[in-house]
C-alpha cells in the first residue's frame, strides 16, 4: 500500500521541483508538523487566510500576530515554512523551505482531503514521515518496530493517493485558478479572534 503513497509523493515532488514530498491527511496538519519539527515559537499570519492557521498556532501555544499581507499563491509563516495550500505551479518549490500544499475539494487537485509537505531536506523528509505515521516507519508493520519517536495520526490514505494519481494528469494539463488574499474574509472580524 505504501507504493501508491510513494508514487504519488514522487510525482508531486517532480511537478513542483522539490527533492521530496511527504503526504498528509490535510494541509493544516502539514503546517502543524512543520511548525513542530522546526520548533517555531513565533509566526506572522495574514489576516486573510483560512481560519485553521491561527487556530493551529493557538493549539501549539505559538505566539502569532496578524500581518496585512496581500499575498498570491502562497505566503510565508516563518523563515522557511510556507502555506502554499492554493499553489499549483510547476517548478515553483522554493529551495531550503517547507511548502505545505492542500488537496481539499476546492483546490486545483481536488481529492476531498489531503495535503503534502515539499522539502529538499532528506533528514526532515524521513522525520516528517515518522511524525505523520504515529512515530513509525513505512518500512515494516508498526507492531514489528521499536517506536522511538512521538508522532501523529496525520497520514494520507492509499485510497486518497490513488485518487491523486488518477486525477494528476488532468490537473497538470488544466489552468488553475489564481488564489489570493482576496478570496478570504478578514479573520480579525471573527469573534473567536478578537483579542
Amino acid at each position: 500500500m505504501f507504493d501508491i503513497i510513494n508514487k504519488f509523493e514522487n510525482k508531486i515532488a517532480k511537478f513542483f521541483g522539490s527533492k521530496f514530498a511527504v503526504s498528509t491527511d490535510c494541509c493544516t496538519h502539514a503546517i502543524e508538523m512543520c511548525l513542530i519539527y522546526n520548533k517555531i515559537q513565533n509566526i506572522s499570519i495574514p489576516n486573510r487566510t483560512y481560519l485553521s492557521v491561527p487556530m493551529t498556532a493557538k493549539k501549539l501555544n505559538i505566539r502569532w500576530q496578524w500581518q496585512d499581507n496581500p499575498w498570491e499563491h502562497y505566503y510565508k509563516l516563518s523563515d522557511n515554512i510556507y502555506d502554499a495550500a492554493v499553489l499549483w505551479k510547476q517548478n515553483s518549490y522554493i529551495p531550503n523551505t517547507f511548502m505545505c500544499l492542500s488537496f481539499q475539494f476546492k483546490k486545483h487537485l481536488s481529492l476531498g482531503r489531503g495535503g503534502m509537505i515539499l522539502t529538499d531536506n532528506e533528514s526532515a523528509y524521513h522525520d516528517l514521515i515518522k511524525l505523520s505515521y504515529d512515530g513509525r516507519s513505512r518500512d515494516l508493520p508498526w507492531a514489528e518496530q521499536d517506536i522511538d519517536s512521538f508522532g501523529y495520526h496525520y497520514y494520507m490514505t492509499p485510497e486518497t493517493a490513488q485518487l491523486g494519481l488518477d486525477k494528476l494528469d488532468t490537473a497538470i494539463n488544466t489552468i488553475p485558478k489564481t488564489w489570493s488574499w482576496q478570496d478570504y474574509p478578514d479573520l480579525r472580524n471573527m469573534s473567536i479572534f478578537v483579542q
